[in-house]
């Protein structure tokens, strides 16, 4: 029998209890994810505790929110304070990735990376998610390696500019406070650079 790996320490959501929660759950890390575009960071990461605590549970499951009424689930995203600043569509989306997990992977969120080769089987995995694009794959890939130990030959490169060492660019690079600052002034930067164009 494997052993359990052991929880990661986690800073997206900047509370404690929600961020205990992405380092010990690869579906709530997954889910989290998906819900951070829209949205300050910390809230899309503190989605997932949100949902796991409405749905009285200590973690969130695959199965279960894939069986849930959708009309029911998108309530419960709904309830205020929302979820998400589109928790109606996001409710539609967060069940859309979990039955591509069990449909693919039995529901087990850490199977998409458990065995995955290389960098770029990984990213591949990531991309078919539904809900993931390029850059979510991307960042997600480099959220894996740099916090999560996940670390596939090559996932550096497969993860792009978000690889990077000592890069303050996305969620990945985020480990509290600081960084998060670090990681909000190059995306204003960013932003400010793409109207000048």
């Amino acid at each position: 029998m494997t052993k359990a790996p052991k929880p990661a320490d986690i800073h997206l959501a900047q509370e404690p209890e929600a961020d205990a929660l992405l380092g010990r759950s690869p579906l709530a890390a997954l889910v989290g994810m998906l819900l951070d575009q829209q949205v300050p960071m910390e809230k899309a990461f503190s989605g997932p505790y949100v949902i796991a605590e409405r749905l009285q549970a200590d973690d969130l499951d695959a199965h279960d929110i894939a069986a849930y009424d959708p009309e029911q689930f998108a309530e419960l995203m709904k309830a205020k304070p929302a979820v998400h600043r589109y928790p109606g569509s996001m409710a539609g989306r967060v069940q859309k990735l979990c039955q591509y997990l069990v449909d693919e992977y039995g529901g087990d969120a850490e199977a998409v990376w458990r065995d995955a080769s290389s960098g770029t089987e990984l990213l591949a995995r990531l991309k078919a998610l539904p809900g993931y694009g390029d850059q979510k794959a991307q960042i997600f890939l480099a959220l894996l390696g740099k916090q999560y130990g996940v670390t596939p030959k090559g996932w550096r490169e497969a993860a792009g500019l978000y690889g990077e060492k000592d890069a303050f660019r996305s969620a990945a690079d985020i480990t509290g406070p600081e960084t998060l600052a670090k990681v909000r002034a190059y995306k204003q930067e960013m932003k400010a650079a793409a109207k000048k164009k």
